[in-house]
């Protein structure tokens, strides 16, 4: 057992920062195997194979200790439903064998589709440390299957609300609470991804009693307590780092599901030597906005984007989001009065929180200045009946794709999705057409979609998905009009644009696909946006552009455009090379 000592009678136990190293390890691993858990015996294809969960540890006052690599926006909305329900049930106490349920955007939470179920670890009746789980789920109830009710008039019509409910209560399950639960959600494998929750959350508090076992109760408070000031500490070191001043941006969404043009996010972010306050007064505060992102999600965004730019190595908990002095005025656009709509505000202007964080921080941290962000309104989610089991199916677009996906200073745009979605996992082609009664015939780069710069961002992709039974078309469409944003003189990334029924009866969608009816046999198209570059395109390497005209990423004519690069020979033969004096002419018209 680790051991401490106490400087008098009744003080906490000084610990070495060795075994808090150690007990913070712990704690991150059992985290791990909390979301491993879901992964392995979920039953909806969002949970078990995308793996758009994360796991938290926070300490018995509901301050976030330890967590897994998972979905950043999840980890950082996760605490504020567990401190509701430690105020709510403050009278009887949270006891062993609790297991709790919440998915209420007004009591913390994100958006309805996201539940978490958290349980107390509880040594000699003391509550000690809390095991959470949250996880993306494929209904809510409400107006519309998937949880993404378009023309919701309000919360209420987008599903059912848990703000904090125990369904176990001292290890015994409530019955009345999972079936209640159970007939308010249309997704038959919703109790088995329910159970799935609840499991890891119970293992979650297993693992950490074995923790406390060995390293005593008291070491493993005090380790929590000292991560949590080493955090801070770091925070604040940085900030020292970066000049003191007043740094503003504006970020636009192209409108929201009923067609309110240009919501606006307006941030201003304020350094003064180790202090750092993000004020987004000056926000949208229009009436009748149908796009709202929850206080615990704005709060999740703007911890996402500043720790990408931060020193990775700083802990990611309470102590790193406590040292953020957050401003947003109830009633903008990011966070709502009680009652609001707030299903796909989550993702838009959610997602333009770190967009705007980052513009303005390209002022003192240029090079980190990469918005981890993506311009997806909402997943394209086909709902129809499955003819192999009669029952309702809801595929929730939750497929592999290439978008969004902005350069950065000394690299391109890399990978196929921006950081912000973490470890999600994109659906494969092979699984999902094994699970739903579609078929995937398209994915793969579009060519000139990554904004040209110094580093190029990501191409975006054509996607092509074909219905084999009659199924409605739900999605949200934004980034046609503001795509993702060049820095440091890089171009924009191409826009999105879906295209329903699109080689029989097309529909290019200038706002939502809300049902839209594909008979058997027809399919949609959806050119999804590249990420943005970083740089002026002109001072790229030519060699560089070279293979990206050999890799199909950009073409011939956009790399004579766009980068001042031009070529002899053909590319049919693969005798293309690059026209040095042709180039040096090019270039030198611009000045570079």
């Amino acid at each position: 057992m680790a051991t401490g000592t106490r400087t008098a009678p009744g003080d906490p136990p000084v610990i070495d920062p060795v075994t808090v190293e150690v007990i913070r390890g712990a704690m991150e691993t059992v985290a791990y195997e909390m979301a491993t858990h879901v992964s392995l015996t979920a039953t909806t294809p969002i949970l078990n194979q995308s793996n758009e969960r994360n796991a938290t540890i926070l300490d018995g006052r509901g301050a976030l200790g330890a967590l897994s690599v998972g979905i950043p926006q999840f980890m950082l909305s996760s605490t504020l439903p567990v401190r509701f329900a430690l105020e709510f049930f403050a009278e009887e106490g949270l006891q062993d064998g609790d297991v709790l349920v919440a998915n209420d955007p007004y009591h913390g939470g994100g958006h309805l589709p996201d539940y978490n179920v958290f349980a107390p670890v509880v040594v000699e009746g003391e509550l000690v440390l809390i095991a959470s789980i949250q996880c993306h789920h494929a209904d809510t109830g409400g107006g519309m299957p998937g949880g993404y009710n378009a023309e919701a008039i309000d919360i209420w019509a987008e599903g059912v609300r848990f703000p904090a409910v125990k369904l176990y209560d001292r290890g015994v399950e409530r019955r009345d609470v999972t079936y209640m639960m159970k007939v308010n959600n249309r997704t038959p494998t919703f109790i088995g991804d329910l159970r799935a929750q609840v499991g890891a959350a119970q293992l979650g508090v297993r693992r950490l009693k074995e923790i406390i076992e060995r390293h005593g109760r008291e070491n493993v408070k005090a380790a929590v307590d000292h991560s949590i000031a080493y955090a801070a500490r770091r925070f604040r070191e940085e900030v020292t780092s970066w000049p003191d001043g007043v740094y503003e941006a504006d970020c636009y969404v192209d409108h929201d599901p009923i067609g309110n043009e240009d919501v606006h996010v307006h941030v201003k972010i304020t350094v003064a030597k180790d202090r750092l306050t993000v004020d987004f007064t000056g926000s949208d505060e229009r009436d009748g906005l149908k796009a709202y992102s929850t206080y615990g999600n704005t709060r999740g965004y703007v911890v996402a984007q500043l720790a990408s730019m931060m020193d990775p190595s700083i802990p990611k908990n309470e102590g790193f989001f406590d040292s953020i002095d957050l401003i947003v005025p109830e009633g903008c656009v990011l966070n709502p009065r009680p009652g609001e709509t707030v299903a796909a505000g989550t993702h838009h202007p959610g997602v333009e929180v770190g967009e705007a964080i980052a513009k303005a921080m390209s002022a003192v941290l240029p090079e980190r200045s990469c918005p981890q962000i993506y311009k997806l309104g909402g997943p394209s989610v086909f709902v129809g009946q499955n003819p192999e089991t009669g029952e309702m199916f809801i595929d929730h677009g939750v497929d592999v794709l290439a978008a969004y996906c902005n350069a950065v200073a000394g690299q391109d745009g890399w990978g196929s999705m921006p950081a912000s979605f973490g470890n999600l996992i994109r659906a494969t082609a092979e699984i999902n057409e094994s699970i739903f009664p579609v078929r995937h015939e398209r994915c793969d780069y579009e060519i000139d979609s990554g904004g040209p710069g110094r580093w190029r961002g990501c191409p975006g992709s054509r996607v092509v998905k074909r219905t084999l039974v009659p199924a409605g078309l739900s999605t949200w469409m934004v980034g046609m009009k503001y795509p993702m944003a060049g820095v440091e003189g890089g171009r924009d990334g191409a826009p999105n644009e879906l295209t329903v029924r699109f080689d029989t009866d097309p529909e290019t969608i200038a706002n939502i696909a809300n049902a839209v009816p594909h008979d058997a046999g027809e399919a949609f198209q959806y050119r999804y946006g590249g990420g943005a570059g970083y740089g002026d395109p002109f001072e790229r390497d030519p060699k560089a552009v070279l293979d990206d005209v050999f890799d199909e990423l950009v073409s011939i004519d956009a790399a004579r455009r766009d980068y001042g690069v031009a070529f002899t020979g053909r590319l049919e033969d693969w005798s293309l090379a690059i026209d040095a004096d042709e180039t040096a002419r090019l270039r030198a018209r611009s000045g570079v």
